[in-house]
């Protein structure tokens, strides 16, 4: 039996709007990673240094920071709280220019700072393999998503 032309409309609104959905997804996971991992991806001519957790509160942690080189050190520069931040751990960071802010510097930096991209790929992967049809594609997204969250976990 032909298919008519209405259902193969369906078929491609259903594809194009699985597509969509996607996309929006990863296009989120980059946008909300990239605020981070642009510091510590691109941390030439940026200033390095140590920060030595002092106390936390609901969101952010404090401590004073200790620069590699010849800048003075800080007192209440601010690093995001995570639950590889305690009172006392010190930590290797890249600041943030023109901000008091400070992020993770190094291997478990960069996987921390693509965090929300590996949530998204695996997230993603539920709407491409299903949605889509696409079982490879969909395989390797969750296969990529499930590696940035486990190289977080292990190197933080």
């Amino acid at each position: 039996m032909k298919r008519s032309s209405s259902r193969r409309a369906l078929t491609h609104g259903r594809h194009l709007l699985m597509a969509l959905v996607a996309l929006v997804l990863l296009v989120a996971g980059v946008w909300s990673s990239w605020g981070t991992a642009q510091h510590v991806i691109l941390s030439k001519g940026r200033e390095h240094g140590t920060i030595t957790i002092a106390g936390c509160g609901e969101e952010m942690c404090t401590g004073p920071y200790d620069p590699d080189g010849t800048a003075t050190p800080r007192t209440g520069m601010t690093i995001e709280k995570s639950v590889a931040v305690e009172k006392g751990k010190t930590l290797s960071v890249v600041v943030k220019p023109g901000t008091a802010e400070v992020v993770r510097a190094g291997t478990g930096g960069l996987f921390h700072a693509w965090l929300p991209l590996g949530g998204a790929l695996v997230l993603a992967a539920l709407v491409i393999g299903g949605g889509l049809g696409l079982t490879r594609c969909a395989w390797a997204a969750a296969a990529v998503g499930s590696a940035v969250l486990a190289g977080t976990f292990f190197t933080m």
